[in-house]
């Protein structure tokens, strides 16, 4: 591949991908994201060509050089988003997608719909008895608005050839050969593009800081650690399509004037390494990354950090600090990142997903930005959608579309017919949202009034089965675990919320232990050194103000309602419907039942280990739980 020198020769490169995509009669794109290669989908994609090349039909699995007509594309794409009904499989320029595919539905795909030209229903999503064949008519689709995702599911994202016909590199185009760096800066101030990495700072404020800076040499950092539970928005884009990513950094790069970039990423995720390297590779094969691109006298070269996992190294000073070798821990601020970042030099730093929508912005412009959602956050806004839902995955919906559109309408409301009962947005850092919030749109002004906020986009949906104390349990053990150890308030005060929470879900809980939290909450919140630390009690604060009466009952009645704390289960056997077959009694691994055969038996609640097996192995219905 000859590098690109000019103008022109990107220009000229860009035809002859659109005509190589152009080529293509029909595209199979085969989920290539984390969740469908864990459910098989890399076996599918070797069996549908294997199957097409016996047939004796023309494949590419890369756009060709010099195309040929009528050839079948076969691809891995990145994360289609309906990560419910995978692995999932997309038949273009139909449009259909196919659900749940095995390695055995190959042999029909291949014959009835490539060879054939048909559908297949039986691997098409239904809903309620209706039978959705393409992907757009899909209810978990309609109501979306895929921007950032746009391209994810639906190119080759290993091919840079591909990204470059579907306009991609445009923007960096046209930052290089028609606008000056300030106009640059001056588009995303315009936008208003907020951060959406968790604290919605505006994006264009952050880059003119660092542009104005003296000294040199400037960086550009890109957050991919994505430490949340159940969060997995950045690692989808950075799979899905890795060369929007880059193309952010680099404008952001020409309007600060900085020559070098960095990506932080979170070691579990193996995947998006692997193809952000690739990406980087062709960038620098082509010429778009390296040195005097396209003829100019701009230059820009990308690194790649892995991370070990440390969810303080999100926060901007810990990160910085992990990639110059150094233990990640954050430090007091000022100086900002701007001013004294990565290496003590002016840094710009954001996440994966605020980089992503840079290249839409430049390409469309602010106006065209800003009329999407509210004016105080427009634009779009990513969510990891898990939990207690019938369908879960990646979305991505307008700034302002509400709770209820997001869990009801795309979600599909919830599972096994169960009442909704909250959700967690925003992880360990967010709070818990309830019935009377569901009309609450999702933007950072309006969720902040409620004590919550976006985080970086992970909604856990909870229904009535589910403790909220062990929720807040469980989000605040995380915290702790995760806490640099460096201020007092979160490394001493975190772990005193843990015991507490620990001895309540443990039917020890005390008069006084709700007043005591929130006194704790209230402190490290006012003295923790970041801002991870300052949030960590916000999970416990949001249930204790929406569910005061679940940690009474734990504390005072030593009682859990959901039925979920294990310690706090009681097992009794009712006497008229015993049978005495002892069975329970046999099963018992602690002898705490006894009795008399063809006698009820009784159990000793002292010596109950409350491990459920006398209720699961009675034949008769004769064990309680009691509420």
């Amino acid at each position: 591949m000859n590098k690109l020198n000019s103008h022109e020769a990107l220009r000229s490169f860009r035809e002859a991908c659109e005509q190589a995509l152009r080529c293509e009669r029909t595209k199979i794109l085969i989920c290539g994201g984390t969740g469908c290669v864990a459910g098989g989908s890399l076996k599918i994609y070797a069996r549908l060509q294997e199957l097409l090349t016996q047939r004796g039909i023309p494949v590419e699995l890369e756009l060709a050089e010099e195309p040929h007509r009528d050839v079948v594309g076969i691809k891995k794409s990145g994360c289609h988003g309906f990560c419910e009904m995978g692995p999932l499989v997309r038949i273009e320029p139909q449009g259909w997608l196919y659900t749940k595919v095995q390695l055995s539905d190959c042999e029909e795909i291949v014959e009835k719909t490539i060879l054939g030209g048909e559908p297949i229903d039986r691997l098409a999503y239904r809903q309620n008895g209706e039978i959705y064949r393409r992907q757009e008519e899909i209810p978990f689709y309609q109501k979306q608005t895929r921007l950032v995702l746009g391209s994810c599911g639906h190119i080759n994202a290993s091919s840079i050839r591909e990204y470059v016909a579907m306009g991609g590199y445009s923007a960096l185009e046209k930052c290089l050969f028609e606008l000056d760096p300030p106009l640059i800066g001056e588009a995303v101030t315009k936008s208003n593009l907020r951060g959406r990495g968790g604290g919605g700072f505006p994006t264009g404020k952050k880059w003119a800081s660092c542009a104005v800076q003296r000294e040199t040499p400037k960086y550009i950092v890109c957050n991919g650690d994505e430490g949340d539970p159940g969060a997995f928005m950045d690692r989808s884009i950075m799979e899905g399509d890795p060369h929007r990513l880059l193309e952010g950094m680099m404008i952001s790069g020409i309007a600060i004037g900085s020559q070098e970039g960095y990506i932080y990423v979170r070691a579990e995720y193996p995947l998006a390494v692997e193809r952000l390297r690739t990406a980087i590779e062709q960038a620098e094969e082509l010429g778009l990354l390296g040195d005097n691109i396209l003829g100019t006298d701009f230059s820009f070269r990308i690194h790649i950090n892995r991370g070990a996992g440390a969810f303080v190294c999100g926060e901007g000073s810990a990160l910085t600090a992990s990639i110059e070798g150094k233990r990640g821990m954050p430090r007091v601020k000022p100086p900002r990142t701007v001013e004294h970042g990565l290496f003590e030099k002016p840094t710009n730093l954001n996440n994966v997903e605020t980089y992503a929508n840079v290249p839409a912005i430049i390409l469309n412009g602010a106006d065209w930005y800003r009329s999407i959602g509210p004016e105080n956050s427009p634009g779009t806004k990513a969510f990891a959608l898990t939990g207690r839902i019938k369908n879960t995955g990646l979305i991505e919906v307008p700034m302002g579309t509400t709770l209820r559109e997001v869990i009801f309408d795309i979600g599909g409301g919830m599972r096994d017919g169960s009442k909704f009962k909250a959700v967690q947005i925003g992880g360990p850092s967010g709070g818990c949202l309830t019935e009377k919030d569901l009309d609450i749109p999702l933007d950072f002004d309006s969720l902040k009034k409620v004590g919550a906020m976006i985080g970086s986009g992970g909604l856990v949906v909870m229904d009535d089965t589910t403790c909220m104390v062990e929720v807040a349990r469980f989000f605040m053990n995380f915290t702790q675990n995760e806490s640099c150890g460096k201020c007092v308030p979160c490394r001493e005060g975190t772990k005193r919320m843990l015991e507490i929470l620990n001895r309540i879900t443990e039917g020890k809980g005390q008069e006084g232990d709700i007043e005591l939290l929130e006194e704790l909450a209230d402190t490290i919140s006012n003295t923790a050194l970041c801002g991870l630390g300052k949030t960590a009690a916000s999970p416990v604060v949001s249930t204790i103000r929406s569910f005061r009466e679940e940690y009474e009952a734990h504390i005072r009645e030593k009682r859990c309602p959901a039925g979920q704390c294990a310690k706090l289960r009681r097992f009794a056997i009712d006497p008229a419907l015993c049978k005495g077959c002892s069975k329970c009694a046999r099963n018992c691994p602690v002898n705490a039942i006894s009795g008399q055969l063809k006698s009820p038996y009784v159990i000793d609640q002292e010596k109950c280990i409350k491990c459920g097996a006398c209720k699961t192995n009675c034949s008769f219905g004769a064990v309680k739980e009691e509420a």
